[in-house]
């Protein structure tokens, strides 16, 4: 019997909206005899897995333990930090030169590549995961009723992590319920000497993916960002301005740590769990690391998740979570048929129910129905409690990476006070209307 908590998934998919070949050796006596050779293949693969998420070091190891059992294949892997992955493959997309096996993000990032041709669907092998994977946990890879890759996980980007004592030091034993109360807590930490918030944007994409993805639904709405699209909205409209402004707000308030655009991501985490900061912004995927796969379980016990709170007037709704699913590989569309072989050998490998049972072991929310791990824990099941209405959505799933540049740059102007809401916002609209044209 499938588990309960996944139908919570498949709730919040449907709302956010894998190598190596075996060659084949000659028949004959010999053949007969068990003395065959087979020649090997080799497979290069791209993916920016260069984070220690525990799923990064897991999807690592599942590589290994495929060319283990297929010596015959060899993985030659480039791991690719995040901040330059995407600007690399598309450079390689442009100019025909995909390796044999990469990582694809889901919906609007497949458009370049469906425009170069570059990709092989893997139609001839979906049988594979019938009744595993269902239709809207395949869709962000689904292109004109093709199918391009796999997701190994669902991201929830925007998940509010806290210090439940620190919080309970300045009044609060609850996270706040509404952005002004949001505000004057911040007010609160920071006049007892604690920084309110701790964010690592030297990537860029924190702030944007984590941040705005969540306040921007907040203030316009779930479906602003495609009204946007249509032509039907404007980002200088006054909700997204007003959501661009919330930066500007705290970083009055000095609610964010000071050097927010010169640490990563990693060393925002840690900076959290050193508890320097009450309060950061990040994936689902850090819960292991915060909670169940922390050692010092006094401290994991005392990490609390929210969501971005509600906004008076606002006309998004506080209990949604801004999610995609991640991690499809993509083929490249010029694999000889013996690499093509190895290529599918591997994916069905690499996504096997095993891989989803195992990330859900390690408290990672997955797209997939698979029966629940005898260890899932008790923080993966507040995990999907938190997101179940999740359909808020991540502003880099469905904008051109013209405008997930703009956005960027612009949220980095506004953090150092260069440029205020209205600026970001206009060029943005710039961007966009450019974008149309």
């Amino acid at each position: 019997m499938k588990s309960s908590i996944f139908k919570t998934v498949l709730i919040a998919a449907s709302a956010a909206l894998l190598l190596s070949g075996c060659g084949g050796a000659t028949g004959g006596e010999g053949n007969r005899q068990g003395n065959e050779k087979k020649e090997t293949v080799t497979l290069t693969m791209e993916y920016n897995w260069s984070s220690p998420n525990a799923d990064n070091l897991y999807y690592k190891e599942r590589i290994k333990q495929f060319e283990e059992q297929n010596p015959d294949i060899n993985i030659e892997a480039q791991d690719i930090p995040s901040a330059q992955y995407r600007t690399k493959l598309r450079t390689e997309a442009a100019g025909n030169s995909m390796p044999d096996m990469f990582i694809l993000f889901p919906a609007v990032e497949m458009e370049p590549y469906i425009a170069a041709d570059v990709l092989m669907p893997i139609d001839e092998i979906m049988d594979e995961w019938k009744g595993i994977l269902p239709p809207q946990a395949l869709a962000g890879f689904n292109v004109n009723g093709k199918q391009y890759a796999i997701p190994t996980k669902m991201t929830f980007v925007d998940i509010i992590y806290y210090h439940k004592d620190l919080l309970e030091s300045v009044g609060y034993k609850e996270f706040p319920a509404t952005y002004s109360e949001f505000l004057e807590m911040a007010k609160k930490l920071k006049a007892a000497g604690i920084t309110p918030i701790v964010m690592g944007n030297k990537n860029r994409w924190p702030m944007q993916s984590s941040f705005i993805s969540a306040v921007g639904d907040r203030f316009a709405g779930s479906d602003f960002l495609q009204k946007v699209i249509q032509g039907e909205a404007k980002f200088t409209d006054p909700d997204y301005v007003n959501a661009l402004n919330t930066v500007s707000e705290l970083v009055n308030l000095e609610a964010f740590n000071a050097d927010i655009n010169t640490m990563d991501e990693v060393q925002q985490q840690d900076y959290f769990l050193q508890k320097k900061a009450a309060i950061t912004i990040t994936s689902s995927t850090i819960d292991t690391k915060f909670r169940a796969g922390n050692t010092d379980k006094a401290a994991a016990e005392n990490i609390g998740i929210a969501l971005f709170p509600a906004v008076e007037g606002g006309k998004g709704d506080p209990t949604k979570s801004a999610g995609v699913i991640q991690y499809g590989i993509g083929l490249s569309k010029g694999l000889s048929d013996a690499k093509k072989e190895a290529a599918m050998k591997f994916l069905k490998f690499f996504y096997a129910p095993e891989l989803y049972t195992t990330l859900m072991s390690k408290g990672i929310v997955v797209p997939a129905l698979v029966e629940t791990p005898a260890d899932t824990t008790p923080y993966l099941k507040e995990m999907l409690e938190l997101t179940k209405n999740g359909s808020a959505v991540v502003f880099d799933s469905v904008m051109q990476p013209a405008l997930k540049d703009a956005m960027e740059n612009g949220i980095q102007a506004i953090l150092t006070k260069q440029k205020t809401p209205e600026q970001v916002a206009k060029e943005l609209q710039d961007t966009m209307d450019k974008n149309r044209r």
